[in-house]
């Protein structure tokens, strides 16, 4: 088997021995005599094999030659010391071991017969450019400190996971250009500082099997798992007592600076508050903010560049500014807002990195220089190792925030709900109590058991499918109106670039109509954003064009700097259809916890939804009946009817014409809830439980057994369930909402498909009957109504 085979690198690895015996060349000269003599017996096997100089890519000549390689090899892997060291012959890029120390086969055996030795933290992907990395230094001799911590993941005996760092020895390697292998100019490296995941410019820089690579690596390898377990410690890194003291801060510097190599280096931080939409300053002594410079907070807008906000944003990846004067002069006029901030603080390169994790951006960690070049994109990839401990850390120190944030809520304003205040209080009093007699005092775990569990939402059918047309729309508008004054521009200058950009407009513009796509509104807009405005600005001086460029760039939004007319229409009717249906079920609240107290909350998402729960332990006395439940069933049925209507009847108000689908969950066994002190919100208990959340979770989406027909439709209501007992209740309560013409006479029952660990559901499905207005007495079917409306 070739060891190249199936291998997609710029190097062309061969395995040889000729830098090791070109050492022992050299001792053969040696005064001690035994030196002398165990050179020479190396040598003399290298004479009788001379494949082991020349380099071999067969990987079953490893087998062949074993006994001539552990020859070559003794010194470094000493037979003394076997059972001591970890140590491994190692051909780089491969994970291919062939060489190694008894103590390491010992490790591997007690892992066992299954286990696939790979380094944990070496990215598959990023192999190729870590071994141009390697090109740069070795036969350019730019000083790329990429050095990381590489680690095994090994089991041991018991199952317990360890951890070893490896330390490699690459003094045995030689890479050789070959005659493709296209010289690499200062040019190319400063291309390639800011852009280490751009695979194809490394290719192109690097073409694959351009080096020859010959040799091997010795790794020396040391059980870290007691410093593993210590750096979980480091979660404290950034606390709100550490933030006080003043020698924090530069302690904080000297562990990056450690960390890069370099002592020219400052590190900021500053919060994302994702309410507001903007960064702000962390309080604490000696803490900067080089984003923010000298203000309090800025909008992401205001902080960032198009790019570098989905970069941190959305994405939730690190970026770097290598040389912040080349590009300030290269931007000159439109400078990216990051970069002047730099500029003006007198940083020359700087890394911006995202403390986040699943939920989202927490805050960004600001590393800079006033040297230039010596951060990048290259030595960025430092921060993976560290970023868990910060963002952790950080995580931490927030929460500890909100937690007194919420604190003082609690102190002027609870946000408990009513129905369940009095089991809060009861326990506040206990905690006071054990307080005063001297006791540890314990907040106790909040729960309410055999409790029954209601669930409902108005859902916006098609949001994504008419945001997409929002946004075809407006680029469409923002495209054309560029169009026509590149259009006008070529009458008076016939310049092939505006035929070229035009072209370029009309692929787009087609595009937009038959393949619009996730990415497509990111393309564009970073096409017009960084090609063809600046071509406006310069047509500017046109005094035939001014009116019109005047009247694109009037109609560009100042708050997302794009065109924002369907997608701000969009929003618009999003967030007014939450906001009326919500308020409707709020004032709808009132009336039934007159009728008995039950526990209520609501989540705006696309739409509303609605969480109630009822039962003897949610109250006082002892006073519940199951009358009060189906009571609450019934009356749920009926307002999401009416909140079905409401929508209707207002639906002509908002400016984009969406549907809505109602639906119900039944579910008929009692469960417990308890209060999450971590999340300040109510969750079920118990893995049974967890059935109840999981299917909230995905019954919308189901479809009809044996059809491609989701659960839930337009103009009609759907109530899931499983059991035959809720069929029966819940066809009682439908036949009574049609005597009060309600609903519609066509029920149907139907099967769902089988969801993820959730088997056995089934729905009654009804059409709602509507009125067209509130003084309307006829009553419609959906599709009666929409004729109705559009008359």
């Amino acid at each position: 088997m070739n060891i190249n085979e199936n291998l997609d690198s710029p190097l062309v690895i061969k395995v040889s021995f000729n830098k090791m015996l070109n050492q022992y060349e050299n001792l053969i000269k040696a005064d001690n005599g035994f030196i002398a003599a165990n050179a020479r017996r190396v040598l003399e096997i290298a004479e009788k094999n001379p494949i082991l100089r020349e380099g071999f890519t067969d990987l079953t000549l490893l087998k062949t030659y074993e006994k001539e390689i552990e020859g070559i090899l003794q010194d470094s892997f000493s037979p003394i010391l076997t059972n001591n060291e970890i140590k491994t012959a190692y051909v780089p890029f491969l994970d291919l071991v062939f060489n190694t120390s008894d103590r390491f086969k010992s490790i591997l055996k007690n892992a066992g017969d299954d286990f696939e030795l790979q380094v944990k933290n070496m990215p598959t992907d990023e192999k190729y450019i870590i071994a141009c990395t390697l090109i740069l230094n070795f036969c350019y001799g730019y000083n790329l400190n990429f050095k990381r911590p590489f680690f095994y993941e090994i089991p041991d005996s018991d199952g317990i996971m360890r951890y070893y760092k490896i330390l490699y020895n690459a003094d045995f390697t030689e890479i050789i250009p070959r005659k493709n292998a296209p010289k690499i100019t200062e040019a190319d490296y400063e291309e390639l500082l800011d852009n280490f995941e751009n695979i194809d410019l490394w290719k192109e820089k690097f073409p694959p099997n351009s080096y020859d690579f010959k040799g091997f690596v010795i790794s020396n390898i040391f059980d870290v798992t007691d410093d593993q377990s210590i750096s979980n410690i480091k979660s404290s890194l950034i606390g709100e007592d550490q933030r006080k003291d003043a020698n924090f801060i530069e302690g904080f510097y000297d562990i990056f600076r450690s960390l890069f190599g370099f002592k020219n280096l400052e590190v900021g931080f500053s919060i994302y508050n994702e309410e507001e939409g903007a960064f702000e300053r962390v309080y604490g002594v000696g803490m900067n903010s080089f984003l923010l410079n000298d203000k309090e907070s800025m909008t992401c807008g205001d902080a960032l560049c198009e790019w570098s906000y989905n970069r941190l944003l959305e994405e939730n990846k690190y970026f770097s500014v290598s040389d912040v004067d080349r590009i300030f002069e290269k931007y000159d006029g439109k400078v990216p807002p990051h970069v002047k901030v730099l500029h003006d603080q007198g940083f020359k390169s700087a890394i911006f990195a995202p403390i986040a994790k699943d939920q989202g951006l927490m805050g960004v960690i600001e590393i800079v220089s006033t040297e230039a070049k010596v951060l990048n994109s290259i030595n960025a990839n430092k921060l993976v190792d560290v970023m868990p401990f910060i963002i952790s850390a950080v995580e931490r120190s927030k929460n500890e925030e909100e937690n007194l944030i919420e604190a003082i809520i609690q102190k002027e304003c609870t946000s408990i709900h009513s129905s369940v205040h009095w089991r809060f209080e009861q326990e506040a009093r206990n905690y006071i109590k054990a307080e005063w007699n001297g006791q540890e005092p314990n907040f106790n775990k909040i729960a309410f058991e055999n409790i029954y569990p209601l669930y409902g939402q108005i859902d916006i059918k098609g949001s994504s499918e008419a945001r997409n047309w929002a946004t075809q729309q407006d680029l469409t508008m923002q495209l054309s109106a560029i169009k026509t004054i590149l259009q006008m521009a070529s009458v008076d200058e016939a310049l092939p670039i505006f035929e070229q950009y035009v072209f370029q407009i009309n692929a787009f513009l087609a595009n937009l109509e038959s393949n619009f796509q996730v990415d497509s509104e990111q393309q564009i807009s970073g096409f017009i954003k960084e090609e063809l405005e600046p071509v406006l600005k310069h047509l500017y001086a046109n005094e035939k064009l001014k009116s019109g460029i005047d009247d694109y760039f009037n109609g560009i939004d100042d708050l997302v700097d794009v065109l924002y007319y369907h997608r701000k229409q969009y929003d618009n009717t999003i967030a007014s259809i939450n906001k009326e249906m919500a308020s409707l079920l709020d004032q709808k609240q009132v009336e039934a916890q007159l009728m008995y107290p039950h526990y209520f909350e609501r989540f705006k998402t696309d739409g509303v939804e609605h969480n109630m729960y009822i039962g003897e332990s949610l109250t006082k006395e002892d006073s519940f009946n199951p009358i009060y439940l189906y009571n609450l069933r019934l009356w749920q049925l009926q307002v999401m009817v009416e909140m079905e209507n409401a929508y209707y009847q207002m639906q002509s108000d908002f400016p984009v014409a969406l549907d809505v689908a109602s639906m119900i969950l039944v579910f008929n066994q009692p469960l417990t809830i308890s209060f999450r002190m971590d999340e300040k919100q109510f969750d079920v208990d118990g893995t049974y439980n967890a059935r109840y959340e999981i299917v909230k979770k995905r019954v919308d989406k189901a479809y009809i057994k044996g059809t491609t027909e989701r659960v839930t439709e337009k103009g009609k209501i759907s109530i899931v369930y499983s059991q035959k007992e809720d069929e029966l209740e819940y066809l009682r309560y439908v036949r009574f909402l049609q005597s009060k013409k309600y609903l519609d006479d066509d029920v149907e029952i139907v099967e769902l498909q089988d969801l993820q660990a959730v088997t056995g559901l089934k729905a009654i499905r009804v059409s709602v009957l509507y009125h067209k207005d509130k003084n309307d007495k006829a009553f419609y079917t959906y599709d009666d109504l929409m004729k109705e409306i559009k008359s």
